[in-house]
């Protein structure tokens, strides 16, 4: 289970093997699952969705961790379109460390095998994309990203 310990667990590996790229990327999500806590806590609302202990929930720090690989790689994207390669390499760098603590992600192929799957099933046309959508993530869950998903839904629903 990924929690708060096992980040910084892995960052006091990551500072003991001096492998300094590693150690800037933990510590920075240390920071951010910290205060996201501390939001939350705030936010009575939504407290309710902590664990008993106060801690975020395993769902909501793989969230976080999306985000944070999510804006890193468009950065990247950035940085390649303004001949930056140097600064995009440090960004993909940062969100391949984010990504070993995500959830094994499905092939295209056993997407692609699903959303057929789907379509067949129930007999989606190209207008209930976002019924066919709502179904098939509630399948995968966070076993794919909700934008690979769309891309293999739109070439099948055509």
């Amino acid at each position: 289970m990924l929690n708060l310990q096992q980040i910084e667990s892995d960052l006091v590996i990551a500072m003991k093997a001096k492998d300094q790229l590693s150690v800037e990327v933990l510590r920075g999500l240390k920071t951010r699952v910290q205060n996201e806590k501390t939001a939350l806590k705030n936010r009575t609302e939504e407290a309710v969705e902590t664990s008993l202990n106060g801690e975020l929930t395993e769902i909501q720090i793989v969230a976080l961790i999306r985000s944070e690989v999510k804006r890193r790689k468009e950065s990247a994207q950035v940085y390649i379109q303004g001949a930056r390669a140097e600064l995009a390499e440090k960004e993909l760098k940062e969100a391949a460390i984010l990504e070993k603590y995500l959830p094994a992600q499905m092939s295209d192929a056993d997407l692609s095998a699903l959303v057929e799957k789907a379509i067949a099933e129930n007999g989606f046309v190209a207008k209930d994309f976002g019924a066919a959508m709502g179904k098939l993530k509630a399948q995968v869950g966070d076993k794919a990203e909700g934008s690979v998903l769309a891309r293999i839904l739109k070439e099948k629903l055509k």
